[in-house]
Formats: C-alpha cells, sequence, structure tokens
C-alpha cells in the first residue's frame, strides 16, 4: 500500500531553501507519532533522467537523527525536483513523505552587486547604481526588480 506504515510516523514541516547559489539546506521534524528509535533518510531526484540520490551531509538532532540535510552544488533545472524521506524502525513500519518543490522558488537570493551610490550637494541628489545577484538559473538582469529604501538623508 502506498502509505504503510503507522499513523502519525512520517515526518512534518518538510522545507528546503537555496542560499550562496549553490547549497540547500532542507529540515523536517520526526512524525508526532513516531517511535523513539525512527531514524529518517532523505532522497531526492533532479529529474526524470536522473537517478535518485540520497543525502550526504545529515544534520543530526541530539538523539542522533537525522532531521535535516545539506546539499552542495546544486544546480536549479526547469523540471519539478522529487524530494522523498523515508524512515525505519525496529518497533514498526514509517510512513514516507514526499513532495515535488520547483527549486526556484525555494531560492534566496544574493544581495546586488558592486552597489554604489555618488550624491552631489546640488538638486540632482544621487545615482545609485548595482549588478543583479549571483544566481545559478536567471541569465537576464530584466528578470529583477529592485526598491531602494533611503534611511537617512
Amino acid at each position: 500500500p502506498v502509505f504503510a506504515g503507522m499513523n502519525g510516523s512520517a515526518i512534518e514541516n518538510f522545507s528546503c531553501v537555496i542560499y550562496n547559489i549553490f547549497l540547500m539546506n532542507c529540515t523536517w521534524q520526526a512524525g508526532r507519532d513516531a517511535p523513539a528509535d525512527t531514524q529518517y533518510f532523505l532522497y531526492w531526484q533532479k529529474s526524470r533522467d536522473e537517478e535518485e540520490i540520497e543525502c550526504e551531509l545529515y544534520i543530526k538532532d541530539e538523539n542522533w537523527r537525522n532531521m535535516g540535510c545539506i546539499f552542495q552544488n546544486v544546480t536549479i533545472g526547469t523540471e519539478k525536483t522529487y524530494f522523498l524521506v523515508n524512515g525505519s524502525s525496529k518497533d514498526s513500519l514509517i510512513q514516507f513523505y514526499d513532495e515535488y518543490i520547483d527549486l526556484y522558488k525555494i531560492e534566496i537570493l544574493t544581495a546586488p552587486l558592486n552597489v554604489t551610490a555618488h550624491c552631489t550637494r546640488d538638486s540632482v541628489g544621487c545615482l545609485i547604481t548595482w549588478h543583479p545577484p549571483l544566481t545559478s538559473h536567471v541569465k537576464k538582469a530584466k528578470c529583477f526588480q529592485y526598491e531602494i529604501s533611503i534611511q537617512d538623508k
């Protein structure tokens, strides 16, 4: 059966973010009714054409239970990425959790680069310039929108 395992044993609050261009951090909480010895394992598949890959660097809680994963060298493609977290326990079967995520939706962009401000005393005011932030998937600068907040005149 698709949902074999004890009810309430699957992970909860699964969340991933991509930061610093190519790092991804995924975290979760143990199922509220999971046995104390439950260990979780995260697998992901970037596209249908690629193999499923298990996490190589788990984040562990105080009981050495896997509660997250850090991925390096992540590239953002056009297909949804498949994530699967399954679990094991000597006491009972553990339900799995799975989700498809568009990676571009979870990227936290870096700040714009080379921000400069040139101000004059006359009525011309200030000229503020910058370059788009670094990203692994956006190639066109016109895809970004910016907002300037002037804190002190």
